[in-house]
């Protein structure tokens, strides 16, 4: 099983490297694990990418923001129905309606209402199109202060909609209740039960020798996102070493500290339609029967150079993950991997209940 991991993460590996100017890619099958990188870092060694080249991983944040909740729930610091106002300074407007104020869980699972970006950011992305970092103005001040004159597109806990603002938020709301700021409580919270050492929002020092240069969908250089106070929407790095580290938790239960807010996030759930729900950060779809019935939990990632995407099935214990220095979608590669590992665990299987 090992080598025909290791063959089919190269496989998807390389196949990407057809659109991405370099990629990385994870499989994971119960306790094998296969990393492999094809193309090229883009940075200045240019040298193929591997198992701990930093990559952004933009709305993958979002699954660690929940999971931290998870955590902070867990640990009574906060209540998954709390009030977003509760937890903001006294005087911020918060917007509501029909008499429903904006919950934690309503943010963790796209169901706030709020729009996709905070007030006056796509007129700022019509009128600026080129602009290098869009999300660089998102401070603390301009979010909180932009919320006054936001109006909800549904009530509170009604409909999904997926929310980079929201997401946001509640990655600012949990650093203020915890008194840290946002990469500390993500480091304190999950990457440090986890050893997770590459997960950061801040690249420095020798993290910056490893970190691949992203590439706009042309393959031009794209200057890095700093996504300023919406941090917990896209602003971490990470690696396929880190986020394997990350996904074996989800399929293991994690250590004692994490796996009680493991089981918490996924045990949350709205349902969007009769086979997809989202739980606390993950979005989850069961296939059709007719495709093997699987249960699929994802999220993917996109920033102005770099595309991700992590995803898994905790009852066949399997995963893939994808990490690539180009904005380009790594989903279709890595869905058609994780495909592959559900048919060759069958085949397994099958092999195995066979009498001699």
């Amino acid at each position: 099983m090992a080598q025909e991991l290791a063959t089919l993460a190269q496989q998807t590996a390389d196949r990407l490297a057809e659109q991405q100017v370099g990629a990385v890619v994870a499989a994971v099958a119960d306790d094998v694990v296969a990393i492999r990188g094809a193309g090229s870092t883009g940075a200045h060694h240019r040298g193929v990418p591997g198992p701990d080249t930093l990559f952004e991983i933009g709305s993958v944040t979002k699954v660690f923001t929940a999971l931290a909740l998870a955590r902070l729930a867990s640990a009574g610091t906060v209540g998954l129905d709390e009030p977003l106002g509760d937890l903001l300074p006294a005087g911020t407007a918060v917007p509501s309606r029909d008499g429903q104020p904006i919950s934690l869980r309503h943010l963790a699972t796209h169901t706030s209402g709020l729009p996709r970006l905070p007030r006056g950011m796509l007129l700022q992305a019509l009128l600026h199109p080129s602009k290098p970092d869009p999300y660089a103005g998102c401070t603390a001040d301009a979010l909180l202060s932009g919320l006054a004159g936001t109006r909800l597109g549904a009530t509170p806990g009604k409909r999904f909609r997926y929310s980079n603002l929201g997401a946001g938020l509640l990655g600012l709301a949990l650093a203020r209740r915890a008194g840290t700021e946002y990469e500390t409580l993500i480091t304190r919270e999950i990457c440090a039960p986890l050893e997770m050492t590459d997960t950061v929002v801040t690249v420095d020092g020798t993290l910056s020798e490893r970190s691949a240069q992203g590439h706009t969908r042309r393959g031009r250089p794209a200057a890095p996102w700093h996504l300023a106070d919406l941090a917990g929407a896209g602003g971490l790095h990470s690696t396929a070493t880190d986020l394997v580290a990350f996904v074996r938790a989800q399929l293991d239960g994690g250590p004692a500290g994490l796996a009680e807010a493991i089981r918490l996030s996924r045990s949350v759930e709205h349902r969007r339609s009769s086979f997809a729900r989202v739980h606390l950060g993950w979005m989850a779809h069961r296939l059709h029967p007719r495709q093997g019935a699987h249960l699929q939990i994802w999220h993917n990632g996109g920033t102005g150079g770099f595309s991700s995407f992590v995803g898994f099935d905790p009852e066949k214990r399997l995963a893939v993950i994808a990490l690539g220095n180009t904005q380009r979608p790594v989903d279709r590669a890595a869905l058609d991997l994780l495909h592959t590992l559900h048919t060759l665990h069958t085949l397994q299987t099958e092999r195995t209940a066979k009498p001699n």
